[in-house]
Formats: C-alpha cells, structure tokens, sequence
C-alpha cells in the first residue's frame, strides 16, 4: 500500500517503475525484494518469484515448497545455505496474513505495525537456470521464527521482522557468520504489532485489493 517513493527512502534503491499496489501476494507470484546489486553494490530493488529454486533443482516445481525458510535451520539445510551465505534480502511489506484454527476452519488475520509503517522481513534469493530454455529465472523465500506473544494464539510462526539497524549487516555477504546472522532472526517484540481479523476473502490468490485488509465487522 506505501508509495514507491516512500519505500525508497525507507529501504533504500530505486523502486522499479512496474512497483504497484498489492493486498494479496500469494506463493508463485513475484514480489519486490530489496538486494545488494551483485554488479554495482548498491542496494537494488528486484521483482522475484516467490518460492525459492535453488541453483540446483532440476525443476522450478521445488519453489513451491520453499515460500519458508525456519531460522532454527537455514543455515544448514541444503536448499537454503548457500543463499544464506551470500544471497540475502530485504523483504518489504505493509503487513502479512496468517491463519488460525478454529472448530469451523481457518480465520485469517491481517498482521502490521501499529503505526502502519512498512517494514522488511529477511529473505534469501536465488537465481537458477532452467535447462530447458537457458533462461535465467529469480525468486525468494522468507525466514520464520517462533511466533512472539502476540501471534502465538494465531499460529507457532511469524516471519523475521528486521530492525532496521540491522539493514546494513543482513543484506552485506561479506558477513558470513552464522551466529552473528543468527542472533537477527528473533521473534519480533509483539508490542508494535497489532493483529486484526479479516474476511475469508483473503483465501483466493485472484482476489486483491482493500478488501482484502479491511477488519471483519462484527
């Protein structure tokens, strides 16, 4: 919901000009990452797939399982480590939905700060090569943690809400080590967040816009 001009004094970069308004980025479609341009070294926006591929794979089918990187592994597991290493990424976003249990379902709630700042999650991005057509293809995955006080009774995970002192650090591939990476990817202290519930709308991909955030009355 933020202006691209506002996001790039937040986060730095250029926005990309094709930068619109979303409500409901849903796994497979391409979301706006922030990254250190490997040719320039300046942070850069980039639109990318979300579902990590990673270099690897024989398929882009295993992005489909990789919308989620858990913090507790990802500096180890094979899918995730070497972008871990030196691919990360900011993920900007006005909020997040998540989903909770009930005896008749799942209700979604929508997830921001209180202040409706935008904020970034941390991510990892990869490039890979498809074989077939030698084209070059680009996507994401953001990391989860453990859900802080707020959240939990929604659901055990959260994503990586960064501090943005911590900006600099998490995108830099310089820094490599796993416990100085690690000690970022903590549950976000819950007394800025608010969470509100909303229309099960929300739970169709084609469906975008406003509505998809609006409070549920009643």
């Amino acid at each position: 919901r933020t202006p691209s001009a506002a996001l790039g004094e937040q986060f730095g970069g250029e926005p990309l000009p094709e930068l619109h308004l979303r409500y409901n980025i849903a796994p497979t479609q391409m979301v706006a990452i922030v990254r250190i341009a490997p040719d320039t070294s300046v942070r850069q926006w980039q639109m990318v797939r979300w579902g990590l591929i990673p270099s690897w794979a024989k398929d882009a089918s295993i992005g489909n399982r990789m919308i989620n990187a858990r913090a507790e592994s990802v500096a180890d597991k094979p899918s995730f480590r070497a972008a871990f290493r030196r691919r990360r990424c900011l993920i900007p976003a006005d909020g997040y939905f998540e989903w909770q249990k009930t005896g008749s379902g799942k209700q979604p709630y929508y997830i921001r700060l209180d202040d409706d700042r935008p904020f970034a999650m941390a991510g990892l991005w990869e490039s890979w090569l498809n074989p077939a057509t030698s084209e070059t293809l680009q996507s994401c995955t953001i990391i989860t943690t453990q859900a802080n006080p707020l959240t939990q009774p929604i659901h055990d995970r959260m994503p990586v809400i960064l501090d943005a002192a911590d900006y600099e650090m998490w995108l830099d591939s310089q820094v490599q080590d796993p416990e100085r990476l690690g000690a970022l990817l903590l549950p976000f202290e819950g007394a800025s967040l608010r969470a509100d519930p909303v229309d099960t709308y929300v739970n169709s991909p084609r469906n975008d816009g406003p509505r998809c955030i609006e409070p549920r009355s009643g």
